[in-house]
């Protein structure tokens, strides 16, 4: 009984000896290779600087041309709301041609045309202004036709509050934003730019090692040793698991403290989620290398498949709801739609189960399934 147990367990104990000496010599080859640390340590911090205070969707400043063709002090008024907005960068004139001009040579975004009547009109109840916008970026002119359109929409509540009878009529809009009440951009690019870090780091990373590993030969070195398969690939995976999770921290710590993005739901949550995004950025890593052996076919292969994916259809910088629906069904087997959907939910709402635990869901078994599949791959590949 005695002879039977130990050697049940000799296995297993040698099992981990290999599995731990693979691991030390994974992380050696980290401290030695400059590139490994430079990919999973300096590059999320330049990623989410860079990207954190240069990339922004807050339009700001606009600069626009008000043409105050009427001199009356509710013109005036009206043209002053322009001037105190933080939206807009206005430059007052009176001649239309003018900011023609200046909207041709796109020194300014839109026009604010007060008309020589504008006083007169208000006093009959049809008050008018007119806003011009550049068309050309379709996206940024809806939004600074909405900001126009709420400048004025504030003078005519002042000028009811003052008692003055306007077109506008009684109604007042009281609006709040849930969830992001600063209503900055980089409340949800922050957690965005979290699944493109945690991307690059688990699969380029891994991809990249793999192949080296293929093109200088050592792996095949490994083939012909004792260590299997399952062992080979532990090995080569919790180095850069952790690496990642370091690159995580270095992320979260940016996000909070440098951009003062809100984390209003658990750590834990937070964590562990991400623990299972970085397997499955992993298993993509080390599946793409099984079949790839050059180290620069590997990394175009994994920008393909993962980093150009995770920007355009995951979510981060474009609303999936818009798409046709033959791409939004893509997005559906692509693993950053989930992990963004998640970050977004712990960062902004908190703990909310009903997304959080399906969105789990699918990475755990997204994880499960590219795991089994790279070990099904090389396993193929030793024999």
């Amino acid at each position: 009984m005695t002879l039977a147990s130990s050697s049940n367990r000799r296995p297993l104990s040698v099992k981990l000896i290999r599995i731990r000496s693979l691991v030390r010599k994974e992380s050696r080859q980290i401290f030695r290779d400059p590139s490994s640390i430079a990919i999973g340590v300096v590059l999320p911090v330049l990623l989410i600087l860079l990207f954190g205070y240069g990339l922004s969707l807050d339009v700001t400043n606009i600069p626009v041309a008000v043409v105050l063709e009427d001199p009356s002090p509710e013109a005036a008024d009206l043209a002053a709301g322009f001037q105190l907005s933080p939206y807009f960068n206005p430059q007052l004139m009176t001649s239309m041609a003018q900011a023609r001009e200046l909207m041709l040579d796109r020194e300014v975004d839109g026009i604010v045309r007060i008309r020589p009547d504008f006083a007169r009109n208000l006093s009959l109840g049809n008050g008018e202004v007119q806003i011009l916008v550049h068309g050309t970026d379709a996206n940024r002119a809806r939004i600074i036709q909405v900001y126009a359109e709420a400048a004025v929409g504030q003078w005519a509540a002042r000028q009811m509050a003052e008692g003055r009878s306007i077109s506008s009529g009684p109604v007042m809009v009281r609006d709040r934003l849930w969830f992001n009440e600063a209503n900055e951009s980089r409340y949800f690019l922050v957690p965005g730019l979290i699944v493109l870090i945690m991307t690059l780091i688990g699969a380029l990373l891994t991809a990249m090692v793999m192949s080296r590993e293929w093109e200088r030969g050592t792996l095949e070195a490994l083939f012909v040793t004792p260590v299997r398969t399952d062992e080979i690939l532990l090995g080569k995976t919790i180095p850069y698991f952790v690496l990642g999770l370091i690159g995580l921290g270095l992320c979260i710590l940016s996000g909070r403290f440098l951009f003062h993005v809100p984390l209003r739901g658990s750590v834990v949550v937070l964590i562990g989620v991400s623990m299972l995004y970085l397997l499955v950025a992993l298993g993509i890593g080390l599946l793409i290398s099984s079949g790839v052996k050059s180290q620069f076919v590997a990394s175009q292969v994994t920008l393909l498949v993962t980093f150009l994916p995770a920007v355009m259809l995951s979510g981060f910088l474009f609303d999936l709801r818009s798409m046709p629906i033959a791409v939004r069904l893509i997005t559906y087997v692509l693993p950053a739609r989930y992990y963004v959907a998640l970050l977004q939910t712990v960062f902004l709402s908190g703990d909310v189960w009903s997304v959080i635990v399906p969105n789990a869901a699918v990475l755990a078994g997204m994880a499960a399934l590219l795991l089994f599949w790279t070990r099904a791959v090389t396993k193929k590949k030793l024999a």
